[in-house]
């Protein structure tokens, strides 16, 4: 992939991200709605295993359209161990993750479950998009380890 995006997000302690200014490799994913079963497993599935996470060398952080203040929420209730973001800006947009979709009949706009694996300034080296959260994080984790990133 290898594209640079500049974005910020709203952290939940109370810091702004900013992809422009990464040091660290970064595990970023974004889920759709704080507080919905399949977000909270993904949540969760990435809070098991962020030791893993961090002895490969990634930060994580997970976003979401929410506000700071749900996603604090979600935070708390899960007692994550690694910061969630709010897209207050067009974070999504830019990465192309912002799509159309339907229920019911009914169309709406909303986030495109996906997950970036972002390096030094904001340089994208890997996504994966319309993730699938049940062994997802696993994914991850095989695709670092298999390309020594």
């Amino acid at each position: 992939m290898n594209k640079k995006i500049k974005f910020k997000l709203q952290l939940t302690d109370s810091t702004l991200f900013d992809s422009s200014k990464i040091n660290k490799k970064t595990i970023l994913f974004f889920y759709p709605k704080a507080m919905t079963s399949g977000c909270s497993i993904e949540v969760e599935d990435f809070q098991k295993k962020l030791s893993t996470f961090k002895k490969l060398g990634f930060d994580v952080i997970g976003a979401s359209k929410d506000t700071i203040e749900k996603n604090t929420k979600f935070s708390d209730k899960f007692k994550l161990k690694y910061q969630l973001g709010s897209d207050t800006s067009d974070a999504c947009e830019n990465l192309g993750i912002w799509v159309e979709k339907s229920m019911y009949g009914k169309k709406y706009f909303g986030i495109n479950r996906s997950t970036f694996i972002i390096y030094a300034k904001g340089q994208i080296v890997h996504s994966w998009s319309k993730v699938k959260v049940k062994d997802h994080v696993e994914e991850v984790i095989s695709y670092i380890k298999e390309n020594n990133t």
